[in-house]
């Protein structure tokens, strides 16, 4: 075949490159791929790290544990009744009744510090900021949820009634009402200030050392009316936003490194796969070889040296080689795929885009629209995409990948003169 023999003529190389454009696309889209898992198995994580969980649990936990414990206004002279049930890490029942005998009635339960020997502890809950639960009430009433927190400044440790006790209100009903409360929002009481001669202006605290959780009745709770509260599903969340900054920092990171070596790869390997298309191509100089290769068809000489010396006319089509060359359509369709396996359009595209790729690399002082109309493209944009589909890059990029052709006579860049002489013999 006349393809053949003018590759092997021009000494095409023997194997294509390891690393070709199609695999490294491949490539990428499984490094991405595996990225994206990785990058989602590091945020589901970080996102888990920043949000801790505390429950108040009964066992012994960093020296402390939870002690559920009934809590009413008898130490007021009142009536109120308590009576504790099922409790746990997370759950705390009671029955009370309210009366009115006391100053300030109350009736409810508490979870209360206390270290390994039972005395009374307080526990650094300053990571958490909420407290969600659900909590069942029968009859439906407002309640309270209250913390006990000891201050440096102010409290008698053991004294409860000398720590900063700041509350808050949420519902509650037979059917159960989720509740998500801002510990770090709540009221102290102005009782309390005036209890302990303080400025009502002083409502900060903080979560460092608290000592007691409590829920209880509120000023709208009936009296003398049994009732019964369970809250379940007690937990403490806090938000450790490091962990949301160093996720920020990993992914970025990752995308940037993939990044690099998107761009570093896809560089190196267009680049070889044009040196490679070039030195494929260039024997494809066929309009050279064909036009003094020996033919025992005439008719069929006749065609393709027609093709190949009038190849760069934007006017070049079937008609006008059946015209040139006395053949008919069906000879030149037939010569164009037994002799080199194309169509008319696919040979006359690769003539004209492997001329174009040598004058690319030859021609430097030559601009893209005079290269493209040298080889018969009338339309520059419509050449551009040609080419690119050929070479998998634009001619400007073609230009700065592909290494320099030396002018015929010249050894090319990197070969010798003695290298030269030595193909050559």
């Amino acid at each position: 075949m006349i393809a053949a023999r003018a590759s092997g003529r021009g000494g095409a190389p023997r194997h294509p490159p390891t690393f070709t454009m199609q695999e490294f696309y491949k490539k990428s889209l499984l490094v991405l791929i595996a990225l994206l898992a990785v990058d989602a198995l590091v945020a589901v994580l970080f996102i888990f790290l920043s949000q801790p969980t505390y429950t108040l649990s009964p066992a012994l936990r960093d020296g402390v544990r939870w002690e559920a414990v009934a809590s009413a206004d008898g130490d007021q002279g009142g009536t109120s009744t308590v009576r504790l049930g099922e409790s746990g890490p997370d759950k705390l029942a009671f029955d009370y009744k309210l009366t009115k005998t006391a100053h300030y009635p109350f009736a409810g339960a508490k979870f209360v510090a206390k270290d390994a020997k039972g005395n009374l502890a307080t526990v650094d809950l300053s990571k958490y900021d909420t407290i969600t639960f659900l909590a069942r009430c029968s009859p439906a009433d407002p309640m309270v949820f209250g913390l006990t927190i000891f201050d440096d400044k102010i409290s008698t440790p053991g004294q409860f009634l000398t720590y900063r006790s700041p509350v808050t209100f949420f519902s509650c009903n037979q059917q159960g009402v989720p509740v998500s409360l801002d510990m770090r929002r709540m009221t102290i009481p102005g009782w309390w200030f005036y209890m302990m001669k303080l400025d009502l202006a002083s409502q900060g605290y903080k979560l460092d050392k608290v000592a007691v959780l409590a829920f209880g009745s509120s000023s709208q709770t009936p009296f003398n009316i049994d009732s019964r509260v369970e809250i379940s599903n007690i937990r403490l969340r806090g938000h450790d936003y490091r962990y949301i900054a160093a996720l920020a920092v990993i992914l970025l990171a990752g995308w940037i490194l993939f990044g690099v070596w998107f761009f570093r790869t896809h560089a190196r390997t267009l680049a070889a796969s044009v040196n490679y298309r070039l030195k494929k191509d260039l024997p494809l100089v066929a309009y050279r070889q064909l036009t003094v290769a020996p033919y025992r068809d005439e008719e069929k000489a006749s065609v393709l040296k027609f093709i190949a010396t009038n190849y760069t006319n934007p006017e070049l089509d079937l008609e006008s080689i059946v015209a040139g060359t006395g053949a008919n359509r069906n000879k030149v369709n037939e010569v164009l795929k037994t002799e080199l396996g194309m169509t008319f359009t696919s040979y006359l595209n690769k003539l004209r885009l492997t001329e174009a790729a040598r004058l690319l690399t030859e021609k430097s002082a030559a601009t893209i629209a005079e290269i493209a109309y040298s080889v018969g493209y009338a339309n520059v944009s419509y050449f551009n995409r040609l080419f690119k589909e050929e070479y998998g890059c634009t001619p400007k990029s073609f230009r700065t990948l592909a290494p320099r052709q030396a002018p015929p006579g010249e050894p090319a860049s990197g070969e010798s003169a003695s290298s030269k002489k030595v193909g050559n013999g």
